[in-house]
């Protein structure tokens, strides 16, 4: 995505329209869009030959450039679960693994990256009940492999709301259900993880229509992204107004619900009435 926006950057300050890069390339201007908006891959040579048209011409730049293009090229850790890996989703676990803040609204189980491997099991199931056991054993091992990022030296900061029906509804029995209470205890002790409830007696709130994310990043080339999940799949949202959107929904969802201080007391409580 970063160099697909250097590359339009590029463009434009040479005063080419996509008519006239695809012509210098031997394509269609369609192609030079999908390249922009990172949709394609990065052919080195395309890319190579754009610079220089764009006037790009120190051999410095040019390698450095291909030096990115040939990386973000590679596949991602998750590439070894692509048996089972969705298409949209491959996009959900890039965009997760580079964000420096993830914010989300999940109005029906505790979110990936705090599940326990027992619950991340349950859920899967009841999602899936038609596949067989090995796949679920897969998607649990990447739901596990995705909680690393909170690992790290510098992990992103990971700001979520759920409704209070989370924590009620019995996936996997009490047994479980308590275990990933206790895992959600846990995880609210570390300063990037903070957790909001909003509780049953706070009525209606901005985003009752499903769940959502929102991602930002640590480049400046990289605008928020939104991704708001369905049934079948996923839509990313960067433009501006549309991310706007959900970042209002969330902001006034933050302001309503149960404020972060008071999570661990709320699991507490609710740990004990299972």
């Amino acid at each position: 995505m970063v160099l697909g926006r250097r590359l339009q950057d590029l463009r434009e300050e040479a005063g080419y329209t996509f008519e006239e890069a695809a012509a210098a390339l031997d394509v269609t201007h369609a192609t030079i869009r999908r390249m922009e908006k990172a949709q394609v891959g990065l052919k080195v040579p395309y890319v190579e030959k754009l610079l220089r048209i764009y006037g790009v011409t120190t051999t410095e730049e040019i390698d450095g450039f291909l030096n990115l293009a040939r990386e973000a090229n590679r596949p991602g850790w998750w590439h070894h679960y692509r048996d089972v890996l969705p298409e949209w989703f491959s996009a959900f676990v890039s965009l997760e693994a580079e964000a420096d803040q993830i914010r989300a609204y999940e109005p029906h189980y505790v979110p990936g990256l705090l599940q326990t491997e027992a619950y991340a099991a349950t859920v899967l199931r009841s999602g899936m009940p038609h596949a067989p056991a090995s796949e679920i054993d897969r998607l649990v091992a990447l739901r596990l492999a995705r909680q690393d990022l909170l690992q790290r030296k510098q992990p992103p900061l990971l700001w979520v709301v759920i409704d209070e029906t989370v924590l009620r509804r019995p996936f996997g029995g009490p047994n479980v259900l308590r275990a990933q209470i206790s895992r959600l205890i846990e995880a609210v002790s570390a300063p990037h993880v903070r957790l909001q409830i909003m509780p049953f007696s706070a009525g209606p709130h901005p985003a009752m229509y499903g769940p959502f994310h929102l991602f930002r990043f640590p480049i400046p080339e990289l605008p928020d992204v939104a991704c708001a999940e369905s049934l079948i799949g996923a839509a990313y949202f960067d433009q501006r107004e549309d991310v706007s959107l959900f970042r209002e929904a969330l902001d006034r969802m933050c302001a309503q619900a149960a404020q972060v201080h008071r999570t661990e007391v709320i699991l507490s409580r609710i740990r004990k009435e299972i």
